[in-house]
């Protein structure tokens, strides 16, 4: 049977390339004469050249817009330590360096799920984790800093109690960039080849405007109290009027050539230059056809300009096109460019390009040039704070307790002293945090910007209530395989699950392979765990004949003898080769294919009949390979030969290794330098072609290229394209879809990006465990009842969370058990795998529970439902009441007479509203969800029509109108858009 398009894309899905983000160029520029005056090296983004490729995995057909390292998520100590109580220390490292320590004890968004929050200022930059907590385990200063690995102090770490200490760290923080930005803007006329032509055009073109007018909004300078971006607002000597707006919380301001002074006079226009020139990001609109003399970024002189924006308009079809240039040592930034780029939408336009600039920006931050200015003033500032606080050693400044606990409650003797202490703490902070806001300086949210828009991530629910502990599972058909404490169980989210084995078959891996007709698992049950394999097409015959689930005793037939005592297997992701399959026992590995590939699939049945219900036969066992200890983690890597050159990557000890399929040599790949480790995954993935690894562990990730050479050996050295990057909680599982890393912790879930490890999101998902992950990723999560009526359902409790007057050092609120008349439910969800990768799946194999056909997915432009990325809010205030309200009433008109349902309740999915849905053409959209920083508070919706919200109102098409998503929208009487400003923490509304 041919393989699926949504296997071949699971399966394939850690394939990428760099090449989306441009490549290097060598450019020169030439004068009128032909003569050469600069050149430089520069990556040149212009979308892909072959505009009718088809589109593989990993090829960009729908660019995803995001912010990289968005301040509301990096800025943490403005976000939850400043005007909250919280402790700070100060302290030598073993190179006698100081370094600060600040520590908080936080609710997430009182989503039951409370979390140490640690930050660490040295002069090498500054870093950040979250711990989890245990009321019954204090955690020490000393182990914080251990996680950190910061394991040597010249002294013990000491508390700072004045509360002036938080202005000062405020200020480390700020280092890290600003909130708002410059950008400058130059006009060029067509033939224009030099600078000094460019800057000398008086007057902009009648498209020129339209351009600043889609831009921002034109602003009178004298007078201005917002954001100046280095323009005089008082005198008028850097012109009359700007350019201004506001993105997403950031503002900005654009220094635009033809508004800035002129003078006939001086023709290089140093007034111009002074402020163009010194702006790190440039848009430069040129007028002229296509074919005439392009721009190039060594036409402009100046060594503070890192990236170029070329923009043309094209009048005859309305559209903008876009290239980027960027200085060779600015390291990727996204968004890819669309291929081809250009753009209709205009508004979508605006978009793409002011986070393109943005982020343009923000990476140009990390370049040698500008890092090593910000790590000395980052030292600079650290030990004059350092050298401020240490003579007042003896003035109770500094608590004197080496290593001391931190702990939620002050010391009993000393309770009154300790709260008017931390109210003084507060109030400062609290001051502090409300003059960053009104300075302009402070991150804030999309909330703030009043921008909804729905991110690829946000999950589907996939089976509400449900009542099993998963441990793993995978996709079949349309159903999902999971293992759980009751047995392995067939789960599909309309129909009751069905048993598949009963709980004498612990499985604790588990791998449904449909091309090949089998299911791979591993029963663990001590000495005695053993590999099965399973032949689809029979569990499915006896699915349809309503048996009972298969004991072990049943599966005597279908173990793979020489497994005995297995702790962990691979398989090989890629199904276009030979099935691989390597199982660790103890230290040893056991190398395992597959005879022969019959072409076989579900619906073959007529296979049962040359063929037994076992496949054990169709294995061969091909060899052993022994390792110097057990691993904890394994991956298999495909080598770029058919045939050879495959690779073993294993994790024990201290250490990664890549062992050679058929030599059985081993190669170091990566050394682990820490006290204790954690492997947690290492995750193949294929850059044009070539095998590397993502190795993750404790809070780090790694990429590394491995290469082929001698004829079967391996060469791991360091490559231009390797990075590292931090997760700000450690993870227990980490599922790469290109362009997304997505790392899943016990309660929450953080996403970066591939290319660069840049954070796009974080998000509270209390109690999550990932459960499959090989195509569409499932998992599961906790979450009361009357606590999911909205994505900002807390938001009411967290405007509490800066009371004017704290309370003492008393323990939070953190209760471990519902309270009365609360029902806490568990619930399975679905994050579809085309949503993050930006292309359709269809899946034709039908679901083994039914015995009908499933026809596939009607295409996307039908209005198949996924989640779209909705830009900006275009439409009118009246348009969007309007919208509301009828949603509203559309919403309210699915209701039983009983009243309304709680969106909890199991299986809300009734036959009336799926009548109601069809003859609408698809389901509602539900509640406006958090997307990428916002959140809707749910004391801004009313009850009836938050409770009422559809079920089923996750779409899935990633094409889907805008306008009707919108229409999904819950609605308030007032307005369905009250979002505010700084909320606690982003939580995925687990409906």
């Amino acid at each position: 049977m041919k393989s699926s398009v949504s296997e071949d894309l699971g399966c394939r899905r850690g394939d990428f390339s760099r090449k989306h983000y441009g490549s290097v160029e060598l450019l020169i520029s030439s004068d009128a004469d032909g003569a050469i005056q600069r050149a430089g090296r520069f990556r040149v983004e212009n979308g892909s050249s072959d505009e009718n490729a088809t589109a593989l995995p990993g090829t960009w057909r729908r660019t995803d817009v995001h912010l990289e390292n968005p301040e509301y998520h990096t800025r943490w100590y403005f976000k939850y330590f400043l005007g909250q109580v919280h402790q700070n220390y100060i302290g030598n490292d073993a190179e006698k360096s100081p370094f600060f320590l600040s520590v908080t004890l936080s609710d997430q968004n009182n989503q039951r799920v409370p979390q140490y929050r640690a930050i660490l200022w040295r002069k090498t930059g500054t870093q950040k984790i979250c711990l989890p907590y245990s009321p019954t385990k204090t955690l020490s200063v000393k182990s914080i800093l251990s996680a950190m690995n910061l394991d040597k102090f010249e002294k013990g770490p000491r508390e700072i109690f004045h509360p002036e200490i938080q202005k000062d760290l405020l200020v480390l923080e700020e280092q890290e960039g600003s909130v708002n930005f410059k950008f400058g803007v130059l006009f060029a006329k067509d033939g224009q080849l030099t600078d000094d032509e460019m800057f000398s055009n008086e007057i902009g073109s009648e498209p020129f405007q339209k351009f600043l007018n889609l831009l921002g909004d034109t602003i009178t300078l004298k007078g201005w109290t917002g954001y100046r971006g280095g323009l005089d607002t008082k005198n008028d000597t850097t012109g009359i009027h700007s350019v201004y707006t506001v993105y997403q919380g950031h503002e900005i301001m654009f220094h635009v050539s033809t508004m800035l002074p002129y003078s006939k006079e001086n023709k290089q226009q140093v007034e111009r230059k002074r402020h163009i020139g010194n702006d790190i990001v440039t848009i430069v609109f040129q007028e002229g056809e296509e074919s005439s003399p392009a721009f190039k970024p060594s036409m402009i002189r100046s060594h503070f300009t890192h990236i170029f924006a070329l923009v043309r308009y094209d009048q005859q079809n309305d559209s903008y096109r876009l290239k980027i240039f960027s200085e060779e040592s600015v390291p990727l930034f996204g968004p890819p460019l669309p291929t081809p780029p250009v753009f209709t939408d205009h508004q979508e336009f605006r978009d793409f390009l002011l986070v393109k600039l943005i982020n343009g920006e923000k990476a140009t931050l990390e370049t040698p040039t500008f890092a090593q200015k910000r790590r000395r003033t980052l030292d600079m500032l650290i030990r004059s704070l350092h050298q401020d606080l240490m003579p007042d050693l003896h003035k109770n400044m500094l608590n004197r307790r080496s290593f001391s606990d931190v702990l939620p409650e002050s010391p009993k003797s000393a309770r009154k002293k300790e709260e008017a202490r931390q109210a003084e703490f507060v109030r400062i902070g609290q001051a502090l945090k409300l003059k960053s806001i009104v300075r302009g300086d402070a991150p804030s949210s999309l909330a703030a910007s009043g921008i909804c828009k729905k991110e690829p991530w946000e999950p589907q629910c996939f089976c509400s209530n449900f009542p099993h502990e998963a441990v793993c599972a995978d996709p079949w058909g349309q159903a999902l395989l999971v293992s759980t404490d009751a047995g392995v169980l067939l789960v599909d989210d309309d129909l009751p699950s069905v048993s598949v084995f009963d709980r004498t078959l612990p499985v604790k891996q588990m791998h449904v392979l449909e091309t090949l007709d089998l299911l791979v698992l591993r029963a663990d049950k001590g000495k005695d765990a053993r590999l099965f394999v399973f032949r689809l097409s029979a569990l499915q015959k006896g699915l349809e004949g309503k048996q009972t689930g298969k004991s072990r005793s049943d599966c005597r037939e279908n173990k793979l003898e020489k497994t005995k005592g297995c702790h962990l297997y691979a398989i090989n992701t890629h199904h276009s080769r030979e099935l691989r399959i390597v199982v660790a026992i103890r230290n040893k590995l056991l190398l395992i294919t597959r005879k022969h590939n019959k072409p076989s699939g579900v619906s073959s049945t007529s296979l049962l009949s040359p063929l037994s219900e076992s496949p054990v036969e169709e294995f061969q066992y091909i060899r052993e390979i022994c390792l110097s200890d057990s691993p904890v983690v394994m991956t298999l890597v495909d080598g770029p030969a058919e045939e050879s050159d495959n690779l073993i990557c294993v994790a024990y000890r201290h250490q990664f290794d890549v062992v050679n399929e058929s030599t059985g040599e081993a190669f170091r790949l990566h050394h682990v330098e820490a006290n204790r480790v954690n492997f947690v995954a290492a995750i193949d993935v294929y850059e044009d072609g070539e095998a590397g690894l993502l190795l993750c562990y404790n809070y780090s990730c790694i990429y590394k290229k491995v290469c082929p050479f001698n004829g079967g050996s391996f060469l791991v050295q360091p490559s231009a394209s390797d990075f590292q990057f931090c997760w700000n909680q450690a993870p227990c599982a980490i599922v790469c879809a290109f362009p997304y890393l997505l790392a899943f912790t016990t309660d929450s879930m953080e996403i970066r990006l591939v290319v660069n490890g840049n954070l796009v999101h974080t998000a509270v998902v209390p109690q999550l465990q990932l459960v499959a992950s090989r195509s569409d990723i499932y998992f599961t999560a906790t979450a009361a009842v009357n606590e999911v009526s909205s994505g900002g359902s807390s938001k009411g409790a967290s405007a509490g969370n800066s009371p004017q007057t704290p309370p003492g050092r008393d323990t939070p609120v953190f209760p471990s058990s519902l309270g009365e008349g609360e029902i806490q439910s568990k619930n399975l969800y679905k994050i579809p795998l085309r949503n993050l990768v930006g292309r359709s799946i269809e899946r034709p194999l039908k679901s083994p529970l039914v015995s009908k056909v499933i026809t596939p997915p009607t295409p996307i432009s039908v209005g198949l439902a996924a989640i779209p990325v909705t830009h900006s809010l275009s439409l009118s205030r009246m348009e969007i009441k309007e919208i509301a309200s009828r949603t509203r009433r559309e919403l309210l008109g699915l209701s039983d007479e009983g009243g309304p349902k709680s969106e909890g309740a199991p299986k809300a999915k009734s036959k009336p509203r799926k009548r109601l849905e069809e003859s609408q053409g698809g389901p509602k959209p539900g509640a406006v969800r958090s997307s990428s920083s916002d959140r809707i508070p749910s004391g801004s919706l009313e009850s009836a029509s938050t409770s009422e919200a559809n079920p089923e109102g996750h779409s899935t098409s990633s094409d889907q109108d805008p306008v009707a998503d919108r229409e999904g929208s819950p609605v308030s009487s007032s307005s369905p858009f009250q979002l505010t400003a700084f909320s606690d923490e982003d939580i995925i509304d687990l409906k």
